[in-house]
């Protein structure tokens, strides 16, 4: 994360993109999706960002690129955020358990295989120790 030594009240999109290290296209796109992120537009119809957006940035960026959430994963746990809270250091934030995000399809399947997986491992442990 880049250094914000200098404090404006408000920063350009391409500036917001250095900081943040996230292209242009994606802020415009996570407008889209994301409902908390709603930055002002100057007279010429520009993008301004606030401190405040630029920390929900991060955060979102968080979920999406280091948590691995999808977008919808990550939209359902902004539902759960005020901007308080989006303020704090992401590592003071609330963990989300599995049950408050829902589960798709291949996410069941995936966890079918690995209570599978370690199922056959215990089996097989088992027998190791057995054996000893």
């Amino acid at each position: 994360m880049k250094d914000l030594s200098i404090k404006k009240l408000y920063y350009s999109i391409s500036e917001v993109s250095k900081i943040t290290n996230i292209e242009q296209y994606v802020l415009r796109y996570w407008e889209t999706e994301f409902e908390q992120l709603k930055p002002q537009k100057n007279r010429a119809g520009n993008r301004i960002y606030t401190n405040k957006d630029i920390q929900l940035i991060l955060h979102i960026k968080t979920l999406l690129r280091e948590r691995k959430y999808t977008i919808e994963g990550a939209k359902k746990i902004m539902e759960n955020y005020s901007p308080e809270k989006i303020l704090q250091p992401v590592e003071q934030t609330k963990q989300i358990t599995a049950t408050e995000v829902p589960e798709n399809v291949e996410v069941k399947k995936e966890k079918n295989t690995l209570q599978k997986d370690l199922e056959e491992i215990k089996s097989v442990l088992e027998l190791l120790v057995s054996k000893l």
